[in-house]
């Protein structure tokens, strides 16, 4: 009877080992892939918030040019442009820039993209459309000139 006993635990050790690799085995693997996924997340944030930075300091570089080159002209005409200026750029300036986990910047983005755009509509600028186009469509690749002396290819 010792020996049936001896070769229970024997063949008990050799089921055992199996499930213990199989448990130390998904233990590293979920270790890897936690690893992976953190690594893999962090360059996609990094890329989806430098875009998102680069299209809101268009908006803002956008705005305060618009600011200074409307600041000669006090006409009513030029004071509605103005207004939907210092809007933007308060917009703008209130955007949270450092807090990623800001629950409503997708929608605060909306909001300026919007108020973007009704200054593009005070200007009738053609050529701000189409730049803008450049942000909110990343397969168009091509600037309109304002003067119509044609298309160029950023390529």
């Amino acid at each position: 009877m010792a020996a049936v006993a001896a070769g229970t635990d024997m063949f008990d050790e050799i089921v055992m080992a199996e499930e213990r690799f199989h448990s130390e085995g998904y233990q590293e693997g979920y270790a890897e892939g936690s690893h992976a996924g953190v690594v893999e997340g962090r360059r996609y944030g990094s890329l989806h918030g430098a875009k998102i930075g680069s299209e809101v300091g268009y908006y803002l570089g956008f705005a305060l040019t618009w600011q200074c080159l409307l600041q000669k002209c006090t006409d009513e005409k030029n004071s509605k442009k103005m207004r939907a200026l210092d809007s933007l750029v308060g917009m703008i300036q209130k955007f949270p820039y450092e807090d990623p986990t800001y629950d409503k910047l997708q929608e605060d983005l909306e909001k300026i993209r919007g108020k973007f755009k009704q200054f593009q509509f005070c200007l009738h600028s053609e050529a701000s459309c189409v730049i803008y186009q450049l942000f909110s469509d990343s397969t168009t690749t091509r600037i309109s000139s304002a003067t119509n002396k044609g298309t160029r290819h950023l390529g």
